[in-house]
Parts: structure tokens; C-alpha cells; sequence
């Protein structure tokens, strides 16, 4: 396996000391003896509820070939032998870390931050971009104050293309994280009611977004959907920034990426669009108008960056969800076939109207029905009740035959919902389980959607486990 880092450069870029016999280098860096790699350097970063030097020894077990420890912990960990590099704060390494590795690097960057599809379009770039380059892109949701420096960090010299999301849930936190990451194409996907609770307005969401452009490089762009209500509020802060280049995304006859044809299919999309003077065709294999946004920005962010436009239009084909945002499967009922479409990872209003139309376009089979498993959105404050209300009017224009629900907020919304339409409330994911278990039947169409920490994915386990995929016949997507 290459190296990622010399330890003599890791000394150098942290300012640190080295404690014991240092080996010549590491081949990765990680945060968690769970998913630490044999030969990898481990931050022993203190958290909000653990720290990082208490699990020093499963790291060398688990074979850390470095650990980086702060100078306060030293004596604590006295009896290691392993080799060390002692800091003052390791969390700040490991951001030193990160902005050695950001300069060294020749890659093209792309960062995204938006309230909805943040993750979609990471993960599609990383997959579209795969095809014309060597990538690097953050891993999971790791879009935070220690996501995007590990994410940095870890990001070889070599590669061509480097993608960072960056998430927020309060105004300032982006400004630090984008100064690091210094992107040349800053993405905003949808500004919407996502941390709402943490926020007065909708504008004052997108201010936070518009962070972004702050750390974006000299003659640089700017890449906001030009569909968004407050797309003229997001391109003034990125010209205040001065950013070189604002280009919009979208549907818009002022869109400079734009949406010149759309065929919806249950399982794909069939686009047309004008993509640098040019008149590009994709067949994007997950389905969804939402995805068909994210794919715009792809093909924009693709354009600004140089890159082949055209191999990463085809590549969009075999673009899957991931799973929580989208990923279908196929489950084996005795008597015929289910389609679980796995939304549980993240919900606001944005992104559970996506869900909805999702849901509302794809077909049952034989005597099936659509039905809407829905859990709460969080982190709307004191919106939360009118919020989850709203969902009533959106769920009545669609051609949904069933509403679970469970979770203290979609209370207002089980209280919302129009008489004639069948709706089972309860308390929560526990208490849905078994109304959810008896209910599906052969050629239903499920859909689950709920904010992460509500537990719904809990919900899609149990029908994977109880419905295990005929391998004859299911495909998930």
C-alpha cells in the first residue's frame, strides 16, 4: 500500500514533537479504532462525549502505526511504546493536517453545502468524476468541524479531483471549514427549511450557506441553483466575495447549465441540457426530479473544472442512490414482490417533497398500494408544528393510498391530514414496527422518510429482514 504521508512531513505540517522511533510513514489516517487500518496514523481527538486518548491502546492493536496525542495526555500514556507525535490540541493538528495536504495538492476542489441533496451531489461527482480521473471525496456525511479537516487530511497528492461537503447547523461554521477546503467550484444545492430552529428566516439560512463562497480560489466559481427563490440573494454574497465566476444550475432561461428536456421513468430520468454552449444528453440511473437538479450541478461543476463532459454525462447512467437517500430494494414476499424505497437518513420539507413525488411516481404492481411511512423532521424550532402541518397539503395532491406516522412532531400532521385518507399514527418507530409489518402486502410500494435520529432506518431493516430479496428477481437500485 502507497504512503499518504511521511511522518517527517506530518511532524513538520503540525508543528509537533516526536516521541520514540517514528516509522519512515503511514498509509492512512483515522479518528476510530473501528475502522482503523492497519499502518494508519490515529488522532486521538476529544469529542463532545469521548476522547480519542482513551482508546490509544486499541489503537496500537489494532495497528496504529502513529498515534498524535496532545502534550496534556502524555504522562497518561506512559506505558505505550508505540511512536507518538505529542501536540497542543489534536483537533488543530489535525486541521494543520489538513491544510498541508490542501497545499500540496494539485486536484481541482469542489465543495457543496445546500439544505437538501448536499450528500446526493457529493456523491454523485465522486462517482461521475470517477470516470475522467482519480477522486478523493469525503466519506459518509463528513461535513463538519472535524469531517472536513480529516477529509483533507486524508486526501492523497495525487489525485485529480477532490470533493468536500460541508454542512452547518449554525451561522459561522461554514466560514472556518471553507477557508481550509479553498475550493475552485463552490456548489449550493437548496436552501430550505432544514436547522430552521437555529435560524429566524430562510434568508438568514442562506447567509449561512453563502459562507462557502468566502473560501473559494481566485478566478474560482460560484455554482447555485438557479431555480432557488433566494438564487439572487446566494449570487450577491458570492459577488461580495468575490467570487470570479456565478453560474446557475437548472431550469431557469437564465440558468447557464440548463435543463432543455426532462423525461421522469420510476427507476431513471431522461435529460437534455445546455452545458457550455453545448447540448449534452444523460440517462441518470436514479430516479427523481430532485436528482436530476443534483445531476445539472454535476455536469456544471464537470464543465468548470475542465473536465470531459460528455464521459461524465454517460457515467450518470449507472448513478444509484445511496442508502437513506433513495436506495431501492426489492423485497421477496411469498406472494409477489414489495419496492422499498429507503429515505430514512435525513428529512425537511424540501427534501420530503422530493420523497413524496418519488413515492407518487413509482408504480405498484397487482392490488398494491403506495404508502407513506413518515417520521419527524427535526431541528425546525419553533416551526416544527406548522412545518410538519404543511406536509398535509403536499401528501393530498398525491396518490398515496396509506400515511404511518410516528414521532411526537407528525402528531400536527396526523391531526392535519384530510378525512378520507387512511393514516395510522404512533408514538414512535418502535411502536410503527409491528402496524407497519402487518400491513405491507405484494405489489406495495413503501416509502420511508424520517430525519436520521428518529431511527426509521431501524423500520427498513426490519423489512429487509423479514422480506429478504428473492436473488432471482430483486435488483436494488
Amino acid at each position: 500500500m502507497s504512503s499518504l504521508w511521511l511522518a517527517d512531513e506530518l511532524i513538520e505540517a503540525m508543528d509537533g514533537r516526536p516521541f520514540g522511533t517514528m516509522p519512515k510513514a503511514v498509509t492512512g489516517i483515522s479518528i476510530d479504532t473501528r475502522s482503523l487500518v492497519p499502518g494508519d496514523a490515529f488522532f486521538a481527538i476529544k469529542g463532545e462525549f469521548m476522547d480519542g486518548h482513551d482508546f490509544a491502546t486499541a489503537a496500537v492493536k489494532a495497528g496504529a502505526g502513529l498515534l498524535i496525542v496532545a502534550e496534556g495526555k502524555l504522562p497518561a500514556l506512559g506505558r505505550l511504546t508505540a511512536p507518538m507525535i505529542v501536540v497542543p490540541d489534536v483537533l488543530a493538528a489535525l486541521e494543520k493536517a489538513g491544510a498541508a495536504a490542501r497545499a500540496r495538492s494539485g486536484a481541482k476542489i469542489i465543495a457543496v453545502t445546500g439544505s437538501a441533496g448536499k450528500t446526493s451531489t457529493k456523491e454523485a461527482l465522486r462517482h461521475a468524476l470517477s470516470t475522467v480521473g482519480k477522486v478523493h471525496a469525503s466519506a459518509a456525511s463528513f461535513n463538519n468541524h472535524w469531517g472536513v479537516p480529516l477529509t483533507l487530511a486524508r486526501m492523497p497528492s495525487d489525485c485529480d479531483y477532490a470533493i468536500f461537503e460541508i454542512g452547518m447547523n449554525h451561522e459561522g461554521e461554514i466560514r472556518p471549514l471553507v477557508k481550509l477546503v479553498r475550493p475552485h467550484v463552490a456548489i449550493v444545492t437548496l436552501i430550505a427549511a432544514a436547522h430552521l430552529g437555529h435560524f429566524k428566516t430562510l434568508d438568514d439560512i442562506a447567509a449561512a450557506k453563502a459562507e462557502i463562497f468566502e473560501g473559494v480560489e481566485p478566478g474560482g466559481a460560484a455554482l447555485i441553483n438557479r431555480d432557488d427563490q433566494r438564487w439572487g440573494l446566494l449570487a450577491k454574497m458570492a459577488k461580495a466575495a468575490s467570487v470570479d465566476r456565478i453560474a446557475g444550475f437548472g431550469e431557469h432561461a437564465k440558468a447557464v447549465y440548463r435543463l432543455t428536456n426532462l423525461a421522469l421513468h420510476p427507476d431513471h430520468s431522461l435529460i437534455t441540457a445546455r452545458i457550455g454552449g453545448k447540448e449534452v444528453n444523460a440517462r441518470i440511473g436514479a430516479p427523481g426530479r430532485h436528482m436530476v437538479q443534483n445531476a445539472l450541478a454535476v455536469l456544471g461543476a464537470a464543465h468548470l473544472v475542465g473536465a470531459d463532459v460528455a464521459k461524465v454525462a454517460l457515467s450518470l447512467e449507472s448513478l444509484s442512490p445511496e442508502p437513506g437517500r433513495g436506495k431501492r430494494h426489492l423485497l421477496g414476499h411469498p406472494s409477489g414482490p414489495i419496492t422499498l424505497i429507503d429515505e430514512s437518513y435525513n428529512a425537511n420539507p424540501a427534501s420530503m417533497k422530493a420523497a413524496m413525488a418519488l413515492l407518487d411516481a413509482t408504480p405498484v404492481t397487482g392490488e398494491g398500494r403506495r404508502i407513506a411511512v413518515l417520521g419527524d423532521m427535526l431541528e425546525l424550532g419553533s416551526h416544527s408544528e406548522k412545518l410538519h402541518s404543511a406536509l398535509a397539503g403536499l401528501i393530498a395532491g398525491t396518490r398515496t393510498d396509506l400515511i404511518l406516522l410516528a414521532g411526537p412532531e407528525m402528531k400536527a400532521l396526523a391531526e392535519a391530514l384530510p378525512e378520507g385518507l387512511k393514516v395510522e399514527y404512533r408514538a414512535g418507530a418502535e411502536d410503527l414496527k409491528p402496524v407497519l409489518m402487518d400491513t405491507v402486502r405484494p405489489g406495495d410500494v413503501v416509502m420511508i422518510k424520517s430525519s436520521k435520529g428518529i431511527g426509521f432506518s431501524k423500520l427498513v431493516d426490519a423489512l429487509i429482514r423479514r422480506f429478504p430479496a428473492d436473488a432471482g428477481n430483486a435488483k436494488p437500485s
